[in-house]
């Protein structure tokens, strides 16, 4: 790659790689502008258009998250065994039937059909797409999956602009349209993506490679640096959903329900996705030029941790009654911390993803994606558990700073974590024996 591809912009960076990795980037940006442009109006649909009950609703949203979290790990070692592509593309199949149905069926057994099949396609599509990317990046991972993020944070602020447009004309021209952006997706990859397999796939019976699949699974377990660093990250991925839960629930607290406390909201998103869109590339750049990827990795967690000390001003000050201060109030400080959260995340993320695929020895990648993804993905649900609690009784108890220094202490700890495996040696790829060399007469 020559000099002015390392230091030019985004696009030029992206046509520095082969092909196949740059439809995996647009592929990403286009799930996630399809997924994204339904998801956030499903609840509403649900409860108002079809008139599901609240527990209802509940299960359904939660059977598409349960589907997704719990079956990661088969996902992951499918793709090892059958190859990436043939994953990817049941996956963005299995989108198209699901959001297709959620938008034309008002029978609960059909809604958690078609919700748990959205659920199953990411579990086949995620840790293929990222095993792939790793594969074909080669020693560039990072730079990779830093490009990766900005396509990635890109759907997501696209995706619910266009979803609002479409549901205001009806909910099912909105799931109807991001099914056929799913199937526009699958023909695209099945002519286009090459297809690849794991280096070490298993290729024919009886060539030593044909592990079983508790075999591989037992062997993963057994993989002790690789585990510690999945608890460790668990704290990231808490930390970083909490632009979606406690930082709209306080702007709202502080804000109301109004139009000027959708604005608020609006702006956490905007300020999240700009940001990585803006600066993702010239941060990875900086970062790996100056830190191993356990210090980054330390560092990213430590910011996300700050993330949340803005949030204490509104638990020490007055708040005003009314106008431009209390909208300020309401806005500022959840604003300045989703942008902390977003530099945090643009530090961690491309050497999160890159431990990962060294920590597995370059084996069984998709599958270590994939027990990775359910182990941070459980860390996920128990956390917005603990933190909806949390909100609900320091509030009550006139107490409203404690989650937030919660958060902090949480960041620190998650920091120190990753700090002291890297310095112990445990975030270096496995050493891998190797045979003799057979001398020949």
């Amino acid at each position: 790659m020559d000099r002015q591809s390392r230091s030019g912009g985004t696009w030029a960076q992206m046509r520095s790689y082969p092909r196949s990795v740059q439809l995996l980037m647009v592929n990403q940006f286009s799930i996630n502008l399809g997924f994204y442009m339904l998801m956030p109006y499903l609840a509403a649909h649900l409860s108002g258009t079809v008139g599901l009950a609240g527990w209802a609703v509940g299960l359904v949203l939660g059977i598409r998250n349960f589907s997704q979290q719990g079956m990661f790990l088969v996902g992951g070692t499918l793709a090892d065994r059958l190859g990436y592509k043939p994953l990817i593309i049941a996956g963005l199949m299995l989108r198209i039937v699901g959001f297709a149905t959620l938008g034309l069926v008002d029978a609960l057994p059909a809604l958690l059909a078609a919700s748990a099949a959205t659920g199953l396609a990411g579990a086949l599509f995620n840790p293929a797409v990222r095993a792939y990317l790793a594969a074909d990046a080669g020693e560039r991972r990072v730079e990779a999956f830093g490009l990766f993020n900005i396509f990635y944070q890109a759907g997501i602020l696209l995706g619910p602009l266009v979803g609002m447009v479409l549901t205001g004309v009806d909910f099912r021209v909105a799931c109807l349209v991001s099914a056929g952006i799913f199937a526009l997706l699958s023909i695209v990859q099945l002519r286009s993506l090459p297809a690849r397999r794991a280096n070490d796939a298993p290729a024919t019976k009886g060539s030593g490679q044909q592990d079983g699949v508790l075999s591989q699974w037992r062997t993963i377990l057994a993989n002790r640096p690789f585990l510690l660093f999945s608890i460790a990250m668990i704290g990231f991925y808490v930390m970083q959903f909490q632009v979606y839960l406690a930082l709209p629930l306080e702007v709202r607290r502080l804000g109301g329900d109004g139009t000027s406390g959708t604005a608020a909201v609006a702006m956490l998103f905007a300020v999240s996705g700009l940001s990585t869109i803006l600066f993702q590339t010239k941060m990875t750049a900086w970062c790996k030029a100056r830190m191993e990827p356990g210090r980054a990795l330390a560092w990213g967690l430590l910011t996300m941790g700050v993330a949340f000390v803005p949030l204490l001003v509104p638990t020490a000050v007055p708040v005003p009654e009314g106008g431009v201060r209390l909208w300020l109030l309401a806005a500022v400080p959840p604003a300045l911390s989703a942008l902390l959260l977003a530099v945090g995340t643009m530090i961690a993320y491309p050497f999160e993803m890159d431990t990962i695929v060294r920590l597995s020895g370059d084996r069984l990648v998709a599958t270590h994606y994939g027990l990775y993804n359910t182990i941070c993905g459980v860390g996920i649900t128990l956390g917005n558990l603990l933190t909806g609690a949390s909100l609900d009784a320091a509030r009550a108890a006139g107490v409203s700073a404690l989650p937030w220094i919660a958060f902090c202490a949480l960041g620190l700890a998650c920091a120190a974590a990753l700090y002291g495996l890297h310095r112990t040696g445990r975030l270096a790829p496995p050493v891998r024996e190797t045979q003799p060399e057979s001398v020949s007469a």
